[in-house]
């Protein structure tokens, strides 16, 4: 006989970097297992140390980390950990980005631009990991950046069912905050069962987050409208398009996000909209205080979607099953 047979079983070990700890210990939870414990510490000069304090040799690790602000430390930490798992005999690398970092910098729109979304990909596969498990990317194209499976996650179906339960669905309009979000919206208004509006809006390209609304198209009169985007970082867009609405008489505005970003005048902004209800998943940490300030922020937890999907990769079962129908 030429080899060696064994006869042991497959090992999940959940890890998590420290940007969002506590989305990954929602996760650990659903799955009924602990967070491998990790020491991570910065360096005076601002380096990053990590060592898990258990083996990882043969088992199918599942790393977890948000791109949140600061963004480029979580992402150094990520690819750290990577490295460390890779170094350290691990069987697989699952790495779980609920926000994807520099999605947003998908293509070249003028010359000399880089295509940074390429480059996280890239990166990734060189620190070692085998696999992504990503929810929502800002565009779809992202996915066959990566030289590997990924397993794209959405909130769609979290999302509609919370708005469902609050809204008369009889008044309720779904609206695309501008025209590169009208697909989003329309997997919305399907599942909804609702009419679509969009609202058209040109943005100056050398002014960034700089957005002028013109004109709402479809009739919102009267009507509960819920914008509906990726992502709301911060809030020009979202806040104008808000705005657009009620001067075409809508009735109320309700505005969901799957990530809420929230950087620099988010908070001003969402304080002082119109908007009645801003709605996010928990795929990035509300920061404190946004949320200590603010109301009207309802955060809906991802967990159950991304354990379940955790689940079905280790036992080589289907993310796709998880949201025929929905995306």
């Amino acid at each position: 006989m030429t080899g060696i047979k064994t006869t042991g079983e497959k090992k999940l070990m959940l890890f998590s970097g420290r940007a969002h700890p506590e989305l990954a210990e929602e996760v650990a939870a659903r799955l009924g297992v602990e967070l491998v414990q990790t020491k991570a510490r910065d360096f005076a000069n601002g380096e990053i140390y990590v060592r898990f304090e258990e083996s990882v040799r043969g088992a199918d690790c599942f790393l977890m980390q948000s791109h949140t602000a600061p963004i480029n430390k979580w992402i150094m930490e990520q690819l750290i950990m990577i490295d460390a798992l890779k170094r350290a005999s691990a069987r697989s690398i699952s790495v779980i980005i609920p926000f994807y970092g520099y999605a947003r910098q998908d293509k070249k729109h003028r010359g000399r631009e880089p295509i940074s979304a390429r480059l996280m990909a890239d990166l990734l596969k060189t620190a070692g990991a085998h696999r992504i498990i990503t929810m929502d990317l800002h565009a779809d194209q992202v996915q066959g950046y990566f030289d590997g499976p990924v397993d794209h996650l959405f909130a769609l179906p979290v999302l509609t069912e919370y708005i469902a339960g609050r809204v008369d669905r009889r008044k309720l309009t779904v609206v695309s905050p501008d025209a590169g979000r009208v697909r989003v919206a329309d997997r919305w208004a399907d599942r909804l069962a609702a009419p679509l509006a969009i609202v058209h809006k040109r943005r100056d390209p050398d002014v960034a987050n700089q957005v002028t609304v013109h004109e709402v198209v479809g009739d919102v009169r009267g009507r509960v409208c819920v914008l509906v985007d990726d992502m709301i970082d911060t809030a020009g867009t979202i806040c104008a398009a808000a705005e657009a609405l009620f001067a075409n008489g809508a009735e109320d505005v309700i505005a969901a996000a799957t990530h809420g970003v929230l950087s620099g005048p988010a908070a001003d902004r969402l304080k002082n909209s119109q908007v009645s209800e801003f709605i996010f998943t928990n795929s990035l940490p509300t920061p404190g205080q946004v949320a200590a300030d603010l109301d009207k922020i309802t955060v809906l937890s991802m967990a159950p979607t991304i354990a379940r999907a955790v689940r079905e990769v280790f036992e080589d079962g289907s993310v796709t099953s998880l949201f025929e129908g929905d995306a």
